[in-house]
């Protein structure tokens, strides 16, 4: 019966690692696919209309916000898909807590890039769907409908690569807590010891 119990609490260690890699890899592949189908919404958003003559067009590309949403989000991709392969390669040999704590300063920093466009792109879009009647500003939405669709569908996959990176921040330096300090360790282990 004590061989059982010592065979379950060795493998509860190991279970829970693998579950945790698991988690970690599945997130960072949502991240990466969430972002690049964000940048491809937006890259390739585009709308022309004819009002009474006039033509008229609507292009990402004349929102800085817009540029700014899909270069963040053509980093977020790419340096996710990096800490993907980290993670495949060295994360599954072994839970170093080092390698955690560098795993969340990356995934803070791509969380803080990805906030900032997000943000952009929130707030410009409300403006092209909402207007602003204080400056004058109209609505354009009404107007182009296609392209603030695909601009609305692309700010909302780039907030669910958002949440993603959130749960991977918030769980990378849940486990980087386990970092030891060896000077620490010392000391302790010196404290412990009876004087003679």
């Amino acid at each position: 019966m004590a061989d059982i119990e010592t065979k379950l609490s060795q493998n509860q260690p190991l279970k829970t690692q693998k579950i945790f890699t698991g988690a970690q890899i599945f997130l960072r592949i949502v991240v990466v696919a969430t972002s690049f189908a964000s940048t491809w919404l937006m890259l390739t958003n585009k709308q022309i209309i004819d009002i009474g003559g006039f033509v008229l067009d609507a292009n990402y590309k004349y929102s800085p916000e817009f540029k700014f949403l899909s270069y963040a989000n053509i980093v977020v991709g790419a340096f996710s898909f990096m800490s993907f392969l980290f993670l495949v390669l060295v994360g599954r040999r072994s839970s170093n807590p080092t390698q955690y704590f560098i795993l969340f300063l990356h995934d803070l920093a791509l969380m803080s890039l990805l906030l900032g466009a997000c943000a952009a792109a929130t707030a410009i879009g409300s403006l092209g769907k909402y207007g602003n009647s204080h400056t004058g500003w109209m609505q354009i939405c009404d107007h182009f409908g296609k392209f603030c669709n695909r601009a609305t569908t692309s700010v909302a996959f780039s907030y669910f690569s958002l949440v993603c990176l959130l749960i991977l921040t918030i769980t990378s330096a849940s486990k980087s807590r386990q970092i030891q300090d060896p000077d620490l360790e010392k000391a302790s282990d010196d404290s412990m010891r009876l004087p003679t």
